[in-house]
């Protein structure tokens, strides 16, 4: 049987609650036009264009379905749109274990329509993942209306927002530092300076959750192989086993360090994960041989939701995944 057909700039269809079926949805915090639309010859905070991303990992995407520009967008456009293939499979699988689909909005979508985080998205999901890809020099930050939405959204029982601030590279004005943490990574595709996560940190912030995105970590990988080393996981932490069978999460260059700003038991952190020490950076510098890659902050106050702090390259699979990944994306589908 072929594949269904595909459809577009649909209006989203709400999905009733069920009794044991976790409504997850992915809100992505980015303008659309607005990371496409930047300018390519500007070196600095922009996504790379797909004939930048060819260049450097070819022969990977020469097949004509990324190659041919009749098939495939050859500008920053064309990057961002394997950020939607490589979300399929966590959609495919939490659709399989949940028997809801899970919809893709977007701040600014490619038709130029703007959805804010309002009731459209929260009435209908238990679990929202809001992947903050959008680079800080796009100004997208949560209104007072959204966080407020969302505040009453984490009043409901059952329910989880997970926040994914992506890396922070090159905050500092030292241009050596940078080229240290340029090396440190090692992503020719990543700039001297990214800088991600505007909205997603604003928003934690507001929601009281003291937890900062920085650096852009590369992590350890197990003597002679290709898989990166587990995480180092506070079991004891984690009561409602958002990692139970959890060993590690996908391979990524360059990780974001979730650093819990304020040490009063709002924000736990249930996984750190083993930094490449082989690679110098500023972080390991100063004594560091992790990095935080999970934060909980449980129900607190009139918060009867789970917040959760992790990367969005978690859910996607440009970057590898194996059945221990896939477990903790079925914790999240299966989570009450």
């Amino acid at each position: 049987m072929s594949e269904p057909a595909r459809t577009y700039n649909q209006t989203h269809a709400p999905r009733p609650y069920a009794k044991g079926r976790r409504r997850l949805s992915i809100y992505i915090s980015w303008s659309y036009p607005g990371e496409a639309n930047r300018n390519v010859t500007e070196l600095d905070n922009r996504f790379s264009t797909l004939t930048e991303v060819r260049r450097v990992l070819w022969p990977a995407y020469e097949v004509p379905r990324f190659a041919d520009p009749l098939q495939f967008q050859q500008g920053i456009a064309g990057a961002l749109e394997l950020f939607f293939w490589s979300w399929v499979p966590f959609q495919t699988l939490v659709q399989e274990v949940s028997g809801e689909r899970v919809p893709v909005f977007q701040r600014v979508d490619q038709a130029g329509f703007g959805l804010p985080l309002d009731e459209r998205v929260l009435d209908d999901v238990d679990t929202l993942l809001v992947f903050s890809l959008d680079h800080s020099v796009t100004g997208q930050e949560p209104s007072a209306a959204e966080i407020e939405a969302v505040s009453e959204f984490l009043k409901r029982e059952g329910t989880c927002l997970l926040v994914g601030p992506h890396h922070d590279v090159g905050s500092a004005d030292d241009l050596d530092r940078r080229a240290i943490e340029y090396a440190h990574h090692g992503d020719a595709l990543v700039p001297r300076q990214q800088r991600f996560g505007l909205y997603g940190r604003t928003l934690l912030q507001a929601l009281g959750v003291p937890v900062e995105n920085r650096h852009a970590l590369r992590p350890a990988m197990l003597p002679g192989s290709n898989k990166i080393a587990p995480l180092t996981i506070a079991r004891d932490l984690d009561s409602k086993g958002w990692l139970e069978g959890v060993e590690s999460f996908n391979f990524h260059m360059h990780l974001p360090h979730y650093a819990v700003t304020r040490e009063d038991g709002t924000a736990l952190v249930l996984a750190k994960q083993p930094l490449d020490l082989t690679r110098p950076h500023p972080f390991s510098d100063a004594g560091e041989r992790e990095f935080n890659s999970l934060v909980w902050a449980p129900p607190r106050g009139d918060r009867a939701g789970d917040i959760l702090v992790a990367d969005s390259t978690i859910f996607s699979t440009l970057f590898g995944g194996d059945q221990s990944l896939e477990r903790f994306w079925k914790n999240l589908a299966t989570a009450r």
